[in-house]
């Protein structure tokens, strides 16, 4: 089964609750991905599905750029890490010029093909780990990527030196940064407890200060 079978199979097509305009292919408790272990997707040869859940940092985001569509309006955007694609289908339904959504893993490009039909939308996909990489970007967005210390560290680093603004989405994981940052929103954002450890997330919306150094 190609990914793009796979995905169609396992998910249904909703909307996140913070983000009713879009549209994603989600899994529920109603479908298969949702019960299976990790040790079966990868007896499967399918990686770790963050594609199929909409992460509460990334619904903060998108609603954000919904909220106030200036952020993007007619700006070229990398939507980076971006999973089920949310943050970049909300920023071309905001207006942007143009969208890449950059995510290693091959079914969440997949999913973001399918996401971005499904709005009506066109965002651009890649799998490369375009962390370090330049890029004539003129804004790049970030959605729930501090939940592991080398990967934040790595991308915040980055961020830091490039010029650009940059856009966060985070609800307090462990390794987002604590200073060169300005809170831009802030949402309670409804999400899955077998995911999380509550039902309800406090999420902000922030920007990466300029010059902030590594944070």
């Amino acid at each position: 089964m190609n990914p793009a079978d796979f995905i169609r199979a396992n998910t249904e097509l909703l909307s996140p609750p913070l983000v009713p305009e879009v549209l994603l292919h989600l899994a529920t408790e109603m479908v298969p991905l949702w019960r299976k272990s990790e040790e079966e997707l990868q007896a499967m040869g399918v990686p770790p599905p963050y594609w199929a859940f909409a992460w509460a940092g990334g619904q903060a985001l998108a609603r954000y750029l919904l909220d106030n569509p200036a952020a993007v309006r007619g700006k070229s955007v990398l939507d980076l890490g971006s999973g089920s694609g949310l943050v970049g289908i909300a920023a071309m339904k905001a207006g942007a010029r143009s969208v890449l959504s950059a995510d290693i893993d091959r079914y969440a490009a997949a999913a973001i093909a399918l996401n971005a039909h499904a709005n009506d939308v066109a965002v651009d996909t890649t799998t490369d780990d375009l962390i370090g990489r330049d890029g004539a970007w003129d804004i790049v967005l970030a959605g729930d990527l501090c939940y592991e210390r080398p990967l934040a560290e790595k991308l915040l680093v980055w961020l830091s030196a490039r010029k650009g603004t940059a856009l966060l989405g985070d609800p307090g994981r462990s390794y987002f940064p604590k200073s060169g940052i300005e809170r831009l929103a802030l949402y309670n954002v409804q999400v899955t407890r077998d995911l999380e450890d509550r039902e309800i997330r406090e999420t902000g919306v922030y920007r990466l200060l300029t010059g902030a150094g590594p944070v």
